[in-house]
């Protein structure tokens, strides 16, 4: 049960409940199958692990809306230490990789019809990046909470007691599209500069690629998203640790000039999928106060409870204008 009126999460439950997912089979679904609640992925954000309170507290909550809800936080490394350190260090596509092993074995989460997910900071892009590169499970609805799904132009400040943060960040030197950032350093590796775009394209490990930014595009990436029932994406009102904030909606900023993500080529040709999502409705754009990874208990209730539960409940997006 949360005690607070708010979940403050680091730039970032234990494993949930034991009750097996009756989809063990290919047979039909009976009704009281439909009724139990999909499972729920979660991926914490840059400094957190998968077994800290807050990330706890968003799993308690999740089986509280919906009781019997099977929830998985995405882990690196069974020592939450260690799983910390790989929000810093590690190769994002190797690392994704191996998330993709893990729920494809999971016994409950392998056997679901489908699983819904919700990724705080960078972990709503490494979901996203689930679920263009895998997606088996797959998702229904994902969420994303202060993501940066256009990149970062600047990296945050570390506190200045965060020593794994800021020898993080000393290893840069400047240097951010060189071997080792795009190959060890997590935040480099989502790191987009409109300025240095053509070094983006060539040099990103990530980025560049979950986002089909390059010449050849990945035509399953864009499947997958507009399989989506729902993407929704929330932006912090006063966040100043992701740069720039609107980087959660996809926004491009160059300066003062801001681009919304349906005037961008990005939509426009649907690179990705987001265009054809948007047009049944599945592409939310939502704001909240506060800054980033502040979490409003009362929003974040009326979000498990709109989006997450059983199969059989309406989340189905309504068709919206062809103009989109």
């Amino acid at each position: 049960m949360l005690r607070q009126s708010q979940i403050l999460l680091t730039l970032g439950s234990l494993v949930a409940t034991s009750v097996a997912w009756p989809f063990q089979s290919q047979k039909p679904m009976t009704d009281e199958e439909d009724d139990n609640p999909l499972p729920v992925v979660i991926w914490h954000g840059l400094g957190d692990n998968y077994a800290s309170e807050g990330i706890a507290s968003v799993g308690e909550l999740a089986d509280a809306i919906n009781p019997g809800t099977y929830v998985y936080n995405i882990r690196l490394d069974s020592d939450s230490s260690k799983d910390r350190s790989a929000t810093f260090f590690g190769n994002v596509t190797t690392q994704l990789a191996q998330v993709c092993e893990d729920l494809a074995r999971d016994p409950i989460l392998s056997t679901a019809p489908a699983i819904d997910a919700i990724g705080f900071s960078q972990g709503g892009q490494f979901l996203r990046g689930y679920v263009e590169r895998c997606n088996n499970p797959p998702v229904r609805n994902l969420i994303t909470f202060g993501s940066q799904h256009n990149g970062i132009s600047e990296f945050a400040e570390c506190k200045s007691t965060d020593w794994l943060c800021r020898g993080a960040m000393g290893l840069l030197r400047g240097n951010v599209w060189g071997s080792y950032p795009q190959g060890g350093f997590v935040p480099a590796q989502y790191y987009r500069n409109p300025a240095e775009l053509d070094k983006y394209l060539e040099f990103s490990n990530f980025l560049a690629d979950i986002n089909n930014e390059r010449p050849i595009k990945n035509p399953q990436y864009k499947a997958n998203i507009a399989k989506l029932e729902n993407l929704v994406l929330f932006l912090f009102e006063d966040d100043t640790t992701v740069i720039p904030k609107e980087s959660s909606w996809f926004e491009e900023v160059d300066g003062d000039e801001i681009t919304p993500l349906r005037a961008r080529k990005i939509y426009r040709e649907d690179w990705l999928g987001l265009r054809e999502l948007d047009r049944k409705g599945g592409l939310k754009f939502r704001t909240t106060p506060g800054r980033h990874m502040q979490i409003d208990e009362e929003l974040l209730n009326a979000t498990l409870k709109e989006f997450f539960g059983p199969l059989k409940k309406s989340t189905a997006p309504v068709s919206i204008s062809e103009d989109l």
